[in-house]
C-alpha cells in the first residue's frame, strides 16, 4: 500500500492472505460471523481495545468461536446485572451487535 491510488484490502482479503502468511486455512463465514459478534460485545461492554485481546484468549483456549461467543454474551449479562441501569447502555449496543459479517458500531 504505497501510492496516493493505493487502496487498502478488504478484510475478506487481509484475512486469507494473513492466515496463508500463518501456514493456515482461513476461517469460513459463519466463524467469522461468531468472532466478529464475540468481538462486538467484549468492545461494548468494555472498551474497543479488549476485542482483540478477548479473540486471542479464545484462541489460546482453543474455544470454538461459538463458544467464545457465549461466554462473551454471558460475561457482559453478569456486567450488565452488577451494574443495574449504568450497564443498560452497553446491553443495548450488545443486541444485534454485529449483522452481515461485520460488527456494528
Amino acid at each position: 500500500m504505497t501510492g496516493p491510488e493505493a487502496v487498502a484490502p478488504t478484510a475478506d482479503d487481509w484475512i486469507r492472505r494473513f492466515a496463508d502468511r500463518l501456514g493456515v486455512a482461513a476461517p469460513e463465514a459463519e466463524l467469522v460471523d461468531a468472532l466478529l459478534g464475540m468481538a462486538g460485545i467484549a468492545a461494548h461492554a468494555s472498551e474497543r481495545t479488549a476485542a482483540p485481546i478477548s479473540a486471542w484468549l479464545a484462541g489460546i483456549a482453543g474455544v470454538t468461536p461459538a463458544e467464545a461467543l457465549a461466554a462473551a454474551r454471558a460475561l457482559a449479562a453478569e456486567l450488565q446485572s452488577e451494574d443495574g441501569p449504568a450497564g443498560d447502555a452497553a446491553a443495548d449496543r450488545q443486541q444485534g451487535d454485529h449483522a452481515g459479517g461485520r460488527a456494528q458500531p
